[in-house]
């Protein structure tokens, strides 16, 4: 297959474009080719911004031949999800009623994005509020896996994890309230990071303010097909915003070795089993990261269930509170289905049992900052199974509970406010797999570290799919 523009990573991308080997008008047009080739199948990027694109990438060039100063990804096309604010956009968030809903302002990570010279060549799809580890809404309808249509390419970032696996764009933005980061990219076979809370600003001037539990449990961060690639872009993403008064001006490390290369590996935290193919990813990661020199030690962390279910009875309380009239208003049946199971499961908390759960937060928090301390990361699956079935979570509530069960060290990264990574290991039975490294606040760098390490072991795993074109 011969190599075109698309292929380059985003790090080659701002490279040859600063040195003059290739332009950007050139960079996007082959996005733009490869978005036309390939979204028809798997139904990713859901509003085509070509034309604005063009026109930002000659003035991209432009800059370069003036010899402008140029933000750390010039030139690099991306996208940029549909549920926050982009002017002059609608923020459908997967709701049909909010299609014309125009935002007139850039939210925070739109604006750091366009500052650091990226240039937005579509908006991906998501599912209805963003509620769901599955990518469908009655409003852009499905969308599916490259590597196997049959299964979900995650959500709620599904349609970025899906057009960046294709090559639609060299970067793309999501967000992470229960994973939505880090399963969409475990089910297409890239790279990313949640960040920790506070690390990269976020605020939709479109909508309300937020309640406590997104908040202080969601973020925004970015997918790539490499791990180089999702530390540029969290550089650019972190940028300082005043409208987010929970951003904190925290250096981004790199390099820094204050913590011992010691890796704490756990295949099941939260004891509940784990199936043989995940079990089989966390052995590869792990005899990579030991190749690599860190020192594995075998430890289950503090409290994973607990965690996860005060995750899940907070989320079902600001639900019912906040959002519950809206969804019965414009959600689909599927919708109401989904957060149904999801209400039913958790169950909802009373006032005095919310206001313990938050208490009971800190004590966990504190438990956790105290476990890692003695180890760079802690290595752990990113869900206990493989990725699942298109619309799995809408089977039956018993196939509800297996998936809440599978994911239970996902979403008690989101309580916790850590940093964690995800990297692909490989592709087994036709479906990518790949592992979560969860550090301390602030040190995103030892998370990226060792999913280097691990990468440098397996490969970039996109390589593989295009391979079969």
């Amino acid at each position: 297959m011969t190599m075109e523009l698309w292929q380059l990573s985003a790090v080659e991308t701002t490279t040859a474009v600063r040195d003059g080997t290739i332009t950007c008008v050139d960079v996007v047009d082959s996005h733009l080719a490869r978005m036309m080739a390939v979204n028809g199948a798997i139904n990713a990027v859901t509003v085509d911004l070509s034309e604005t694109a063009r026109v930002e990438a000659e003035l991209a060039d432009l800059a370069i031949a003036s010899r402008q100063p140029l933000g750390p990804l010039h030139g690099v096309p991306i996208t940029v999800k549909e549920n926050v604010d982009q002017a002059g956009q609608a923020t459908t968030n997967g709701v049909a009623a909010f299609a014309d809903v125009i935002a007139e302002y850039d939210s925070p990570v739109v604006a750091n994005l366009k500052k650091a010279g990226a240039i937005i060549i579509g908006r991906t799809n998501t599912p209805e509020f963003s509620l769901r580890w599955f990518t469908d809404n009655k409003l852009r309808g499905l969308t599916r896996n490259p590597w196997n249509n049959a299964l979900t390419p995650g959500g709620s970032s599904g349609g970025a994890a899906a057009s960046l696996a294709m090559g639609i764009a060299a970067v793309a933005h999501g967000n992470d309230l229960g994973g939505s980061l880090r399963y969409p990219a475990y089910c297409c076979g890239l790279a990313t990071i949640r960040p920790t809370l506070g690390r990269v600003p976020a605020y939709n001037p479109s909508g309300a303010e937020r309640p406590p539990a997104v908040a202080l449990m969601s973020v925004q961060g970015p997918i790539a097909r490499e791990v180089r690639d999702v530390r540029l872009a969290l550089q650019a993403m972190a940028a300082r915003d005043i409208r987010d008064p929970l951003w904190r001006a925290v250096p981004l490390l790199s390099g820094r070795r204050d913590t011992a290369l010691r890796v704490a590996v756990c295949a099941d935290p939260a004891g509940d089993g784990v199936e043989p193919v995940v079990m089989a990813a966390i052995r590869r990661a792990a005899d990579a990261l030991s190749n690599a020199g860190y020192e594995l030690v075998e430890v289950t962390p503090p409290a994973v269930s607990e965690i996860a279910a005060i995750w899940g009875a907070i989320q079902s309380t600001e639900i019912s509170e906040m959002i519950k009239p809206a969804i019965d208003a414009h959600g689909s049946a599927d919708c109401q289905k989904s957060v149904g199971y999801l209400q039913t499961v958790y169950g909802s908390f009373g006032l005095s049992e919310y206001m313990r759960a938050w208490a009971d937060r800190m004590r966990l928090v504190r438990e956790w900052l105290t476990f890692l301390e003695e180890f760079a990361v802690l290595l752990v699956p990113v869900s206990q199974e493989p990725p699942a079935p298109l619309n799995d979570d809408l089977k039956s509530l018993e196939r509800y509970r297996e998936l809440v069960a599978a994911h239970k060290m996902l979403v008690a990264v989101n309580f916790l406010g850590l940093p964690a990574a995800v990297v692909p290991t490989g592709v087994v039975n036709g479906s990518p797999m790949g592992v979560q490294l969860i550090a301390t606040r602030y040190r995103e760098d030892l998370a990226l570290d060792a999913a280097e390490a691990i990468e440098r072991a397996t490969g970039i795993l996109t390589k593989q799919l295009w391979s079969r074109e």
